[in-house]
């Protein structure tokens, strides 16, 4: 990955709080636990995961900068989302989280050099993991899960 590209998945893993956040714009609370799509998230489910995943990729990152091949540990995010009852707790502390992970890692992205970029680990699910690997997969994440709210909003039509 070169610096362009490098620098062009930085911007959008920047943005990707405001793209989750213009996606739940006008979504109504009651609606947030509302399943229109039978086997997908709901939007509560959706925010809890975000606040969840950023703050584990968060600590990911930061233990690929400071520790020699890391081992990355995958988790269940569907467990996740059972056993920590996403859909009977409030979402304000959650995208708070999400929101203040994401800012700070996004400081990390614009101090990195070419080392830091080239630091690898292995992750338990997927084997070998480096920064770069990490930007591309975070870079899109909440970009998805904006375009997942979505789609929620059109079934619901919201």
């Amino acid at each position: 990955m070169d610096s362009t590209e490098r620098s062009k998945l930085i911007a959008k893993y920047t943005d990707g709080y405001k793209e989750v956040s213009d996606a739940l714009k006008g979504f109504p609370t009651e609606l947030l636990t509302a399943r229109p799509l039978p086997g997908k998230w709901t939007a509560c489910e959706i925010i809890h995961h975000l606040a969840d995943s950023e703050n584990t990729s968060a600590h990911r990152l930061r233990r690929l900068l400071v520790e020699d091949r890391p081992v990355i540990q995958g988790y269940d995010q569907d467990q996740f989302a059972i056993q920590l009852k996403y859909n009977q707790r409030d979402t304000g502390p959650a995208l708070d989280s999400f929101r203040t992970a994401r800012a700070t890692t996004a400081q990390l992205l614009e101090l990195m050099s070419d080392d830091d970029w080239q630091r690898e680990g292995e992750h338990t699910e997927s084997g070998r993991y480096t920064a770069e690997t990490w930007l591309a997969i975070y870079a899109e994440h909440a970009h998805n899960h904006a375009a997942q709210i979505r789609r929620l909003r059109s079934a619901l039509k919201i």
